[in-house]
């Protein structure tokens, strides 16, 4: 029940069920037990019936009177017998248990009287004598339902009529009658809910999927040309969405932008800078050289801040389209470790490969190499002199999709746990001064980040027990070299 369609959909259909099936209850339950009179002109033909069966068997007898209701019965297919004051039926052939009953509370009352009787509607009404005090009793008995034609009629003869019309939906329902009423209903019902909870909830859905392409880096997706020109709330909270999003995109581009010009910008004066600082150390003396040293090593910090700038730049804004291949994880990280740990030997570091599971991931080999690069290059500058930096690589199947999982390891003094998710973000340093003693930048940890999150990965750092500091990198991967698997086919 976490679907807001299917939350509104059968909290609509349950509640016009409920008051359906409440008035058909209600319904069926006064019709059984005191089934409603019928209509006026309706009481005026059985009036009108019964004074006529009075007088003719007053006029002409019992035979008469049998012929009469026989022929009521042809034409009206209205069951009529005529009784006395003690329930005596005075012709018209054989009388129901119902009809005799109910002529004789008739009898007693002197008032009319009705029932419902084995898919029969019996009426009973006083019937006066043409002169006198005598008083008869008139009983009409009529299906609530109009009978189905005989088949095989001769050519020109009509089936018989209904009685008085369509009395039985006047009058009551047949439970199977009812039945099918009320399956009509909850069918009816349940169509009519199902497009309005759709109505309700598409727009929503739609905005769902157009948030999930802004936050996974498509700034130019919108959701009003999905929306239909909608005027009510739905349709404006598409709008504004669109309206955020346009601004989001205009800052991010501007930002990017601004990051990209800065970044070349800066490349001319510091090409200059080095020529300046090469012809100085040819005309200084040896008082100048720690000068000209420390210059050297600033403007080597800059250039690299700003290729790591340029880098940044263009995972922002996601132009780095480089054609993706499978990415031999096992082979990278044994490179990179070989490198790192020529390097940290200089200075009483070692860097260690623990494990290398062989898989392979779908990427771009440079970007990976680069995200996790920065993520052994930070751990040497942060972990003690005598100590070394471990790095593993492992391949888990978690419900069902492959993952590599990367693990780098230091044995420094770690992150404030407040602030392990923010050191993810560009320029940002847990020290500054001992960041700028160890030569950081702020943005290689940046720069994996995006690198991993391109490949459809994530990137986490935990403070280890202790002492240490880790960084996992999880990646989508394989067992097999999918490339080397399609070209063995062939």
């Amino acid at each position: 029940m976490r679907s807001l369609f299917l939350k509104v959909f059968l909290w609509f259909w349950l509640a016009m069920v409920l008051v359906v099936g409440a008035i058909l209850l209600i319904t069926h339950l006064t019709h059984g037990e005191s089934p409603p009179r019928p209509p006026q002109f309706v009481e005026s033909v059985v009036a009108a019936y019964a004074r006529n069966a009075v007088e003719t068997y007053e006029r002409d007898g019992a035979s008469s009177l049998d012929s009469f209701l026989h022929h009521v019965e042809n034409e009206s297919n209205v069951r009529a017998r005529l009784f006395d004051l003690s329930a005596k039926s005075l012709a018209g052939g054989d009388v129901t248990v119902d009809e005799q009953e109910l002529a004789g509370r008739v009898a007693q009352t002197r008032s009319p009287a009705s029932k419902m009787a084995d898919g029969m509607a019996v009426e009973a009404r006083p019937a006066p004598a043409r002169e006198g005090d005598k008083v008869y009793v008139f009983v009409a008995s009529f299906p609530l339902r109009p009978p189905p034609p005989p088949r095989g009629l001769p050519e020109g003869q009509r089936p018989p009529r209904p009685p008085f019309g369509h009395l039985g939906f006047l009058i009551g329902d047949t439970p199977t009658a009812l039945g099918a009423r009320l399956a009509a209903a909850i069918l009816i019902a349940g169509l009519l809910c199902y497009w309005l909870a759709r109505y309700i909830t598409s727009p929503v859905l739609k905005l769902r999927g157009v948030t999930r392409r802004v936050s996974e880096g498509d700034l130019s997706a919108r959701v009003s040309p999905l929306l239909g020109g909608r005027r009510d709330e739905l349709g404006a909270l598409g709008r504004d969405f669109d309206e955020m999003a346009a601004r989001v995109e205009t800052l991010v581009t501007a930002q990017n932008r601004l990051v990209r010009d800065i970044s070349h910008e800066l490349r001319s004066p510091l090409a200059r800078l080095n020529v300046a600082l090469d012809l100085a150390r040819k005309r200084a003396g040896s008082d100048a050289a720690s000068a000209l040293e420390r210059i050297e090593r600033e403007a080597v910090r800059l250039n690299e801040m700003i290729s790591q700038l340029l880098t940044l730049a263009r995972r922002e804004s996601g132009n780095d389209a480089t054609p993706r291949e499978s990415v031999d994880l096992a082979k990278l990280l044994r490179e990179i470790v070989a490198d790192a740990d020529f390097e940290a030997r200089a200075h009483d570091r070692t860097v260690q490969l623990t494990s290398a599971e062989e898989c392979y991931a779908q990427g771009t080999t440079r970007l990976l190499h680069s995200a996790v690069e920065n993520v052994v290059r930070n751990a040497l500058r942060h972990t003690p002199e005598g100590s070394a930096v471990e790095v593993s690589l492992e391949y888990r199947n978690e419900n069902g999709q492959g993952l590599a999982v990367i693990a780098v390891r230091d044995r420094g003094a770690g992150v404030p746990e407040a602030v392990l998710a923010d050191i993810f973000r560009p320029f940002y340093r847990v020290d500054d001064a001992r960041d700028r003693e160890s030569g950081g930048t702020g943005l290689g940890l940046a720069i994996t980040q995006r690198a991993v999150q391109t490949h459809g990965g994530t990137v986490t750092a935990s403070n280890l027990a202790g002492s240490g500091f880790a960084v996992e990198i999880r990646l989508p991967a394989t067992r097999t070299d999918a490339h080397a698997t399609v070209a063995t086919s062939h």
